[in-house]
């Protein structure tokens, strides 16, 4: 197996940096979209130990509906 230096390991960070970043702009886009298409104010995905499990708002004025 090729021995790779801490410093060359470290490059993976930056690429999923970029990734995460990407990804969770997507997400807020996503969720953009959501508040204009509904008109609910701060809809939102809710998220649970890293995973989605539903969609609410932020003043909780409206039922969590579930994903699953």
């Amino acid at each position: 197996m090729k021995k790779l230096s801490k410093k060359r390991v470290k490059e993976y960070f930056k690429a999923l940096d970029s990734l995460e970043n990407d990804f969770y702009d997507a997400v807020n886009n996503l969720e953009t979209t959501m508040k204009r298409e509904t008109g609910i104010e701060g809809i939102e995905f809710f998220w649970v130990g890293g995973e989605v499990v539903g969609i609410g708002n932020s003043s909780r004025t409206m039922k969590l509906i579930n994903r699953r």
